[in-house]
């Protein structure tokens, strides 16, 4: 259980008593108030996981009515904290109404500090295992895709296409610069598909020699060329009952691009040398980061291919169009390093989230996980700095605003960057924001934002 969990704030209007339990719990790190206004003030400042709190506080110290005014401004601001409503001997009725108010329990005076240590640890330890809960829901809903983290409304919009198309066996075009994660979207298409029991078979048209290029997709006979010592299996043969990923067809050459197309239409392949026709059940799918409608003015690529292979598209936007994102995919990918590499733990400083938010990203995610992997090998401190990141000297790409325009617009995208910010900490993002936690739960509302 990490420190931070470990915080206790003790709310008693009592010295005597504030000085008894202060130094009875060795292994919390703890912070007094003695009145409500303080009390608050703490749980903005401090966080703590659990909260003492004694009913009879001024200006009304003989009775209850601060207390319970107390205990509901602390859940109405960190619902989350566990509250131990300390009540005078058989004040059961009190306790109770507490409990029903939302405390998690109570104890009764006098104080005996070991119970109350054991009430105490227990606290901690749910409210440890609740923020370890929330933690994995976070990481589930960051990753909408099996393999993919995004949070933006952009790729959220990009799944959700890709959930529609899995099902069917739609011919599909997947566009976007270099290092945007056509091939995940291409993964989670597949295992999506009724046909995830069968082979993905993937294959990059830009990386094969083009004279290797027709026997790589079609095979060959024996005897078909020198060096064909006996007959091989092409990829597309290959994939036959599953999926073929042809990635970078923008960059096939013509001759290929008329027999690819021959066999979209008919569905059957000849093997390089062969004379019999082998028919062939796969689910094409294609990306490339070229513009094929520029091609096909150049004649680079043919019409009748394009509008064959084109039966769907998907539109992959770069990582600098989407919003929030890159700091989502740059905690993700120090804590899988951070694993994978068993190197000490660190953490993204408030700089370096602010660099990697107005970077450009020109290299798209493949930078991005590029830079952070550096960073976390080459770092000395506990914290990453933008300087090793790389990005301190490179001059960042920040949009201007229109706030008589855009001012909602402004509005969702600070509350959005701000939860990005904080790893979607409320009680950080509202003091960022300069509000109130209600506030923000209405703001987070209003935009249809996720915690």
């Amino acid at each position: 259980m990490n420190d931070r969990a470990k915080k206790l704030l003790i709310v008693e209007d009592d010295p005597g008593l504030q000085s008894q339990l202060r130094w009875s719990f060795e292994g919390f790190e703890i912070e007094v108030a003695a009145d409500r206004a303080t009390a608050l003030a703490q749980l903005r400042r401090f966080e703590p996981s659990v909260v003492t709190l004694d009913l009879g506080l001024p200006p009304d110290p003989g009775g209850t009515s601060e207390g319970f005014a107390t205990l509901q401004e602390i859940l109405a601001l960190a619902p989350d904290t566990k509250i131990i409503v300390v009540t005078g001997h058989n004040d059961r009725t009190n306790a109770v109404r507490a409990i029903g108010l939302g405390a998690y329990d109570f104890y009764e005076k006098p104080i005996d500090p070991d119970l109350l240590n054991l009430i105490l640890e227990r606290a901690v330890r749910l409210h440890h295992l609740e923020q370890q809960n929330r933690q994995l829901e976070r990481q589930q809903a960051a990753m909408p895709l099996d393999g993919l983290i995004a949070a933006s409304p952009q790729m959220l919009k990009v799944c959700r296409s890709i959930e529609k198309l899995a099902p069917t066996n739609v011919s599909t075009l997947i566009l976007g610069e270099s290092g945007t994660g056509k091939e995940v979207l291409v993964k989670a298409l597949h295992s999506l598909s009724d046909r995830s029991n069968k082979r993905l078979v993937a294959i990059n048209c830009a990386a094969i020699p083009e004279n290797l290029l027709e026997s790589e997709l079609f095979g060959y006979e024996k005897g078909a060329f020198t060096g064909a010592a006996k007959t091989t299996v092409g990829k597309i043969e290959h994939a036959d009952g599953g999926m073929l990923f042809l990635d970078e067809i923008g960059d096939l050459p013509l001759p290929l691009q008329a027999k690819l197309l021959r066999f979209l239409q008919e569905r059957v392949i000849e093997r390089v040398g062969g004379r019999r026709e082998i028919e062939v059940d796969v689910r094409v799918v294609c990306a490339t980061h070229q513009n094929l409608l520029e091609q096909i003015k150049k004649g680079g690529f043919r019409e009748d291919l394009y509008y064959r292979v084109n039966e769907a598209t998907i539109v992959v936007p770069p990582l600098r169009e989407r919003e929030g994102d890159a700091v989502v995919l740059a905690r993700a990918f120090l804590q899988h390093f951070i694993q994978e590499l068993k190197l000490p733990a660190r953490e993204l400083s408030k700089a370096a989230l602010e660099a990697i938010e107005n970077y450009g990203w020109p290299g798209n995610v493949r930078e991005l996980e590029n830079r952070v992997k550096r960073a976390l090998v080459m770092a000395d401190e506990m914290q990453i700095t933008p300087d090793d990141l790389e990005l301190a000297e490179l001059e960042a790409e920040v949009a201007p605003f229109n706030l008589r325009e855009v001012r909602e617009e402004a509005e969702r995208r600070a509350v959005l960057r701000a939860l990005n910010h904080t790893n979607n900490n409320v009680s950080r993002t509202a003091d960022m924001l300069g509000v109130t936690r209600p506030t923000l739960y209405n703001l987070v509302r209003k935009y249809k934002l996720e915690i």
